[in-house]
């Protein structure tokens, strides 16, 4: 199954850049820009990697971010994910990138984006994997700090195709950021958020109906909520699903718990991403390979994610149809 999972072309639509920096680049970045860290080495770093739910994965998140200085440093992270997508099968990302964790520790702006773009760009030339970046703010933050993020986004827009909403969900519901979004849309963005993952499956309908989002990141609280599930199978709503985050961070106790096959089955279109991969023990084949252990995922469950993650992603529809049909061309 390892093998098949690698040869089988999918699309990663949630994976936050900071969130794939290895404590191997952490601490070579921390030495460049000669920085302190409290750890003394890799394995440190790794024994620090034990959260017993969001809020403690955030902290320590946060403080890695600190070693990204300059563009290059956004560069080198951007490009090292890029490889990892290449060893596993990975044709098309649409990764996020949370401005507000740079710039208000005084990155500029145009440093942060303008290294993660041309890490991106090279992925296309080099490597062949297309991509779509994503503009998240941090529901944290007042609204107000988003539109400040937007605005400051707007030169730039041709980098980024999307906003999205992560960080702490519990206590700041979608609706806190209905007007920015609505002020993104009329600005022809797409549109994601986070939502279900911690919070309720209310927050699900709140990004639904109020921030107009064209699919839902996490979203696995949906499945409490007959109605909702039914809605999302209904207008095809996706849900980039990340497994190995769910349980690091104690959404499930165990994967053997996870509902995504069930989802799949009932069909949601559902899709496998990493999430913050340096941080919760994978990239997205080892998530497909978790749940194939766990919950006995069969070939065609497989290959219907990887259609998922096609069918969900932000690509033309002539794209879209020439990648389905190379999932379906590998045999199960």
């Amino acid at each position: 199954m390892t093998e098949f999972i690698t040869q089988l072309p999918k699309a990663e639509l949630h994976l936050h850049l900071e969130g794939s920096l290895e404590p191997e680049l952490m601490l070579k970045l921390a030495q460049r820009n000669k920085l302190f860290l409290p750890y003394d080495d890799i394995a440190a770093i790794k024994a620090a990697y034990e959260f017993g739910n969001l809020q403690d994965f955030l902290d320590i998140y946060y403080q890695g971010a600190n070693v990204l200085q300059t563009e290059q440093d956004f560069f080198d992270l951007t490009w090292a994910y890029l490889l990892r997508c290449k060893e596993q099968g990975v044709v098309h990302t649409e990764p996020c990138f949370d401005p507000q964790t740079h710039t208000d520790r005084g990155i500029p702006f145009p440093v942060v984006v303008n290294g993660i773009s041309a890490a991106l760009k090279q992925g296309q030339t080099q490597l062949g994997i297309s991509s779509y970046l994503i503009l998240s703010f941090l529901r944290h933050l007042p609204e107000e700090a988003a539109f400040k993020t937007l605005e400051m986004a707007l030169p730039y827009r041709d980098q980024f195709i999307a906003v999205g909403l992560d960080s702490s969900e519990m206590g700041h519901p979608p609706e806190k950021f209905e007007r920015v979004f609505a002020k993104a849309r009329a600005e022809g963005f797409k549109a994601v958020a986070h939502a279900g993952e911690e919070g309720p499956a209310a927050y699900v309908w709140s990004a639904l109906d109020l921030l107009s989002v064209d699919r839902i990141d996490h979203g696995v609280r949906a499945f409490e909520d007959a109605k909702l599930i039914q809605r999302l199978i209904d207008e095809q709503v996706p849900l980039t699903v990340c497994p190995l985050s769910n349980t690091r961070l104690k959404v499930f106790a165990d994967m053997a718990d996870h509902t995504i096959l069930k989802m799949l089955d009932q069909g949601v279109m559902v899709t496998v991403n990493s999430d913050d991969p340096a941080y919760f023990g994978g990239y997205v084949a080892e998530n497909y390979q978790a749940i194939y252990e766990s919950l006995a995922m069969t070939p065609a469950q497989l290959q219907q994610l990887a259609i998922n993650s096609i069918k969900a992603s932000f690509l033309p529809q002539d794209v879209k149809n020439s990648i389905i049909l190379q999932v379906e061309s590998v045999g199960i």
